[in-house]
């Protein structure tokens, strides 16, 4: 799947992961009870700045921050634009 945006600078997009519907123990969660994504394949990387160069690459698997980035809807795909540090690790 090729996506046509391309961020900018030290900007990152990001496809989210699904969200879990059962816990380890087999109990499913409603829809209203689910978390937010916190994970999620890094899908396109900006070209970094000048004294910055960028350290996630297209495919990395990323943890970032509940409120990280921006939410974006493409080709009725839902993405988030983030800056790199709001990345918290790479897994």
């Amino acid at each position: 799947m090729a996506v046509n945006i391309k961020p900018l600078a030290d900007r990152v997009l990001v496809e989210p992961q699904a969200a879990e519907t059962k816990t380890a123990s087999g109990i499913i969660i409603p829809e209203t009870a689910k978390e937010k994504p916190q994970r999620g394949k890094v899908v396109a990387v900006g070209k970094g700045k000048k004294d910055h160069e960028m350290t996630v690459k297209e495919g990395d698997i990323v943890l970032y921050g509940k409120y990280a980035g921006t939410e974006l809807k493409h080709d009725g795909e839902d993405y988030l634009i983030m800056r790199e540090d709001d990345i918290l690790a790479i897994v």
